[in-house]
């Protein structure tokens, strides 16, 4: 099967032997603004991918997850459409929250998106997308320690344009978008897009019913420009993007019986865990969603002085957020944990930039102002029978005889015939977030034409971050619980529950009214004020060897500023910084029309900011993720080729090898990881073929296909608790990953009218990614997200 799997995007090869006498054409060459201004993409001194709006149809992708696998070293976890994680080759920051921001920067129309914001927004009337590999800091700026992904929108031309695309699949596959571009005048044009992405789901609560895995997202976006003059540009923009969506999907692993009140076994024993891409799917959160709203606003103006251009760029976006998923991923009453995230927030960005070009040198230089306000509340809902489960588990010092704390009591009341009831009750803790930050930046990047065939870049950024940030604890949060223990203290009851206990009334009172899940400061205010800054240099040199080769060399550092843990009170990152060395070769072979680029980087990685789950070990305590800063090291290997033999066929395959591994790490349990993987699969690669057959019923047909792949995660000592690794279970966990997409596209000459078949992930591959085990060391629940399963459909497009 492998192998079949491996050699399918090549069977476009054996569709070309009948036509033979065609002749092979020069690949077109990919424009691409990575530095700032327009250049083919073979004479940029960056790693980088392109993937282009054929590419992104090809793949029916409707945001950026839809590319994870498809470009090598992309690493894109959108289990949480509302805040989405991303890697580059290794880097990134897997966290959540508005207290950290991501090592990849996500710019679109070179705005930085915030994660919660738009960092996942739906690819609305895109023209390609640039995954730049390595640190962008000194070009692009914020956030991009790792590299950056530059969403680029088409802008409103002279020509009239209108057309509307529908896709219809399984799943209840509900796809549609549609484009109007309007020529207003010889000197203005107005362009509108709008999208709207909606399915059934690809799972169904065991329980309930309900569908989840659905998609529920609309977007638009208005462009207006401007040519107030033949120097004077003025482009400005609105998008608007609305996201629904039930909960991501956790299935639980634990074995459990049908009754309700019975608890997990525990502890649990991986050997015994159930395969989740097989087990029954539970969410008792009630009303688990995700929802999201986002509007943006840009102006970009442009005025050429000469050899000059002069740009200034204003933007603003503001977001709201809520989600709510259910944490244990059982339908027990007797281990029922939610948790959610409810936020809203609004940032701004500035931008002035001069920039020019003479025969010997293009120059740029700037300053930026950035800032965001935003607010968040973390939520966890439990009932008072999973604190009994709790407690049994923990061993705690209860001084009941079955080691509870609500059930014995209730029991007796029970028993005497007395009203109040203490199972079943619900609790609710929860911490209160506000993060204020801003940002100023100057920068230079200038590239020498020292002769012919050699360029020297030299860029400079120097940022200055300022945050606050504060935390603030309430006590717990359980109405009815309290109605009832305030009535037994007014009836005596709870002074001789306290008698039982062996202990006071206050302090029964006390332990039954405190936080369990966010203890710490209750009722305090805890609020920091920090400040970093950073020089981030960029060095690259480029030397045209021949008329279509070209060699370079770039060394670069990358800044990502500190950062918090939402919800650990008073906790503070360190920033990180990446020094990235890079070489490489790209070519261009005319004869025989083939492109083909290598390069070989290598980086070393400090303060790498993480949340990572720290185990209890006494007591109530309950798992928490923690902060963490380790230090990384890595070098690697990066290819890609395209080759068009053929004037109707084209191959290309992108790949990456790479090596990461840690420095320096101490465990919480005191595990040394240094010189140990730092869970980055070593071998990514992505094929792709394209075979064209003109006039067919009127019209064009390509046959697309697609095979990628992605290693392995790299296991270290510490895998198994944060759930990148289970070497203990009956199923792999974040094991070597494929993917395989197919397309048949038949398009009419005049491009009016068009129709295709698609699938993804033809043979319906399903991997367990990651377990979740933040619930497995008190409820013995974890559980595990999945792959979604394979997505077909049908394309119908119509165009003036």
């Amino acid at each position: 099967m492998t192998r079949r799997l491996v050699l399918l995007p090549f069977l476009a090869t054996a569709l070309a032997a009948p036509v033979r006498a065609q002749q092979a054409t020069a690949l077109q060459p990919v424009l691409v603004t990575a530095q700032g201004r327009a250049q083919d993409a073979q004479t940029v001194p960056i790693t980088l991918d392109v993937i282009g709006a054929e590419r992104l149809d090809d793949a029916a992708a409707v945001d950026l997850s839809d590319l994870d696998l498809l470009v090598p070293g992309l690493d894109i976890r959108a289990h949480q459409p509302t805040e989405p994680m991303f890697s580059l080759r290794g880097i990134g920051t897997l966290d959540y929250g508005i207290g950290t921001a991501p090592a990849v920067g996500v710019y679109i129309d070179g705005v930085y998106q915030t994660r919660a914001g738009g960092a996942l927004l739906a690819l609305n009337d895109v023209e390609r997308v640039e995954v730049l590999k390595g640190p962008q800091g000194a070009l692009l700026g914020r956030n991009s320690a790792a590299g950056a992904i530059a969403i680029v929108t088409r802008e409103p031309t002279d020509t009239l344009e209108a057309n509307t695309r529908l896709r219809l699949g399984n799943q209840g596959q509900r796809y549609a978008d549609a484009l109007l571009n309007l020529p207003l005048s010889t000197h203005q044009a107005l362009r509108l897009s709008v999208l709207d992405n909606r399915s059934d789901g690809w799972i169904r609560d065991a329980d309930s019913g309900r569908r989840y895995g659905r998609n529920g997202e609309w977007g638009t976006r208005a462009t207006w420009r401007w040519d107030i003059s033949p120097a004077t540009r003025v482009l400005t923009s609105w998008t608007h993007d609305r996201l629904a969506e039930p909960a991501s999907v956790g299935i639980g692993v634990a074995p459990l019986g049908d009754d309700p009140r019975e608890p997990a076994p525990f502890p649990a024993a991986p050997r015994d865990y159930r395969d989740p891409r097989h087990a029954p799917f539970h969410d008792d959160s009630g009303n688990g969603h995700s929802d999201r709203r986002y509007d943006a606003f840009k102006l970009d103006v442009r005025h050429r002085f000469g050899d000059a251009t002069l740009q200034a760029l204003a933007a603003w976006t503001g977001y709201t957020l809520s989600h709510t998923e259910d944490a244990d991923a059982t339908n027990h009453v007797v281990t029922h944990l939610d948790t959610g995230v409810e936020g809203r927030g609004h940032s701004g960005y500035g931008e002035l930039r001069l920039s020019g070009a003479t025969t010997r040198l293009d120059w740029a230089v700037g300053s930026s102002l950035w800032y965001e306000d935003a607010v968040q509340t973390s939520l966890a809902r439990s009932n008072t029978d999973t604190v009994d489960t709790l407690a049994r588990n923990r061993g705690l010092p209860t001084g009941t005889p079955d080691g509870s704390v609500y059930a014995y009591f209730d029991g007796l009341l029970r028993q005497f015939g007395l009203p109040w009831r203490l199972l079943g009750e619900p609790i609710t803790e929860r911490i209160d977030n506000r993060s204020r930050s801003h940002a100023v930046s100057a920068f230079a990047d200038t590239t020498w034409h020292v002769g012919t065939r050699l360029d020297l870049t030299a860029g400079l950024r120097y940022t200055r971050d300022t945050r606050r940030f504060s935390w603030f604890t309430p006590m717990r949060l359980a109405p009815g619980l309290d109605r009832s223990l305030d009535a037994m203290a007014q009836a005596g009851v709870l002074a001789l529950a306290a008698q039982a206990a062996h202990t006071t009334p206050e302090m029964l009172r006390a332990a039954l009214s405190r936080n369990l899940l966010y203890a710490d400061a209750v009722g305090q205010h805890v609020r920091r004020h920090d400040r970093w800054r950073d020089v981030s240099p960029r060095l690259a040199l480029n030397w045209a060897l021949a008329p279509n080769a070209a060699a370079y060399a770039s060394l670069a550092k990358g800044y990502k500023a500190g950062g918090y843990n939402a919800v650990q009170v008073n906790s503070v990152f360190a920033p990180e910084q990446v020094w990235n060395l890079e070489g490489g070769l790209k070519t261009a072979y005319p004869g025989l029309h083939l492109l083909l680029d290598v390069a070989a980087f290598a980086y070393r990685y400090n303060d790498r900011q993480a949340l990572v789950l720290i185990p209890t070990s006494s007591g109530a305590g309950v798992p928490q993720y923690r902060v963490s800063n380790t230090d990384q090291q890595a070098h690697g290997m990066e290819l890609a080729a395209r080759w068009q033999p053929l004037e109707a066929l084209q191959l290309g395959l992108r790949a990456s090898w790479t090596d990461a591994t840690y420095r320096h790490a101490v465990t919480a349990a005191g595990l040394d990881l240094a010189g140990q993987p730092a869970g980055e699969p070593t071998l990514a690669y992505a094929l792709d073929g394209h075979y064209r057959w003109h006039d067919v019923a009127g019209g064009d047909v390509t046959f697309t296909a697609s095979h990628a792949y992605r290693g392995p995660n790299r296991c270290n000592a510490d895998s198994r608790l944060q759930g990148q690794c289970a070497p203990a279970t009956p199923f792999a966990v974040g094991g070597a990953r494929q993917r395989t997409d197919l397309r048949l596209d038949w398009s009419a000459v005049n491009e009016h009218w068009g129709v295709a078949l698609y699938a993804t992930n033809l043979f319906n591959h399903r991997y367990v990614e990651s377990l979740g085990n933040v619930t497995n060391d008190v409820l013995g629940t974890p559980w595990a997200y999945i792959t979604p399963p394979r997505r077909w459909g049908v394309e119908f497009r119509a165009a003036l």
